[in-house]
């Protein structure tokens, strides 16, 4: 067996200026990929719900294909094992989740006459009942983020039905 060949020597590239936290806070957040939105979900997430060290889970659509959608089959098997594990590895106990305005998720979806906020509604409420019966000790919150006045503002969904 030949001996594994050398790797080139790295060089570092870029130096952060925040220090790594090995603390974690034990909450996570499903939100969707829309790097519109990236900065202010940081923002709602540190500010808003103090919650500095969140674990990102971002996947176009956010929570909605845990909502059952046929046309996303794998990716609800996906998000939820990651889902899984991360709350057990993690030890989470919060999961925050996050639907947007004009997600383009939505636009090959159909939507049964509803439209996509009221889509979106019924999704979050779906995925946060999916995330409880796996996982029942999680606190599930939801959220929706709309463009307002050129800035983003969020408001809170009940996921009770």
């Amino acid at each position: 067996m030949d001996a594994p060949a050398e790797l080139p020597a790295a060089k570092t590239v870029y130096r952060s200026r925040t220090p790594f936290e090995h603390q974690r806070i034990g909450a996570a957040a499903v939100y969707c990929s829309d790097g519109r939105f990236g900065e202010q979900m940081d923002e709602f997430l540190h500010t808003s719900l103090a919650l500095p060290r969140y674990d990102r889970v971002a996947i176009p659509g956010g929570a909605a294909c845990l909502a059952g959608h046929g046309n996303c089959f794998t990716e609800r098997q996906g998000l939820d094992r990651q889902l899984n594990f991360l709350i057990t590895a993690h030890d989470l106990r919060r999961v925050v989740l996050i639907a947007h305005q004009d997600c383009g998720f939505y636009r090959d979806l159909w939507l049964g006459g509803r439209s996509v906020v009221e889509q979106q509604q019924i999704d979050l409420r779906k995925a946060a009942e999916k995330i409880r019966q796996s996982q029942p000790g999680v606190k599930i919150e939801a959220y929706f983020a709309a463009k307002t006045g050129g800035h983003v503002t969020f408001e809170h969904w009940d996921t009770d039905w």
